[in-house]
């Protein structure tokens, strides 16, 4: 795991804590397509997330696998095959980005209806 710093100082520094893990725009999004499909390759993620480069996908990537989020298998076959897949620590940010889904949800019916 990468160095992290840990916040105990003062009400909403667990909210810290847990932004500086999942926090960047496309990190989130990862996780919740990990966790509805299991194990996926990078061509997944471009497929799935349609707004985000591959150079940004690749450090996204990177920082979760550093913090020990998710992991990262590289098969040695050509071309080269590489899965990624939630750690048993990546797995415990699950109600989290659950929840982030259905507040999007909910954020999406009522703001759709207004347009």
């Amino acid at each position: 795991m990468s160095s992290k710093h840990i916040y105990n100082c003062q009400d909403g520094c667990p909210v810290e804590s847990t932004l500086q893990i999942i926090s960047g725009k496309w990190k989130s999004v990862i996780l919740y397509h990990l966790l509805k499909n299991d194990v996926m390759r990078f061509n997944d993620f471009t497929k799935r997330i349609s707004g985000c480069s591959k150079r940004m996908l690749s450090l996204q990537l990177k920082e979760l696998e550093d913090d020990d989020v998710i992991t990262k298998k590289i098969y040695p076959v050509i071309p080269p095959k590489t899965e990624y897949r939630l750690t048993d620590f990546g797995q415990t940010l699950s109600p989290v980005i659950k929840e982030m889904e259905k507040w999007g949800e909910m954020y999406n019916s009522v703001y759709s209806n207004t347009q």
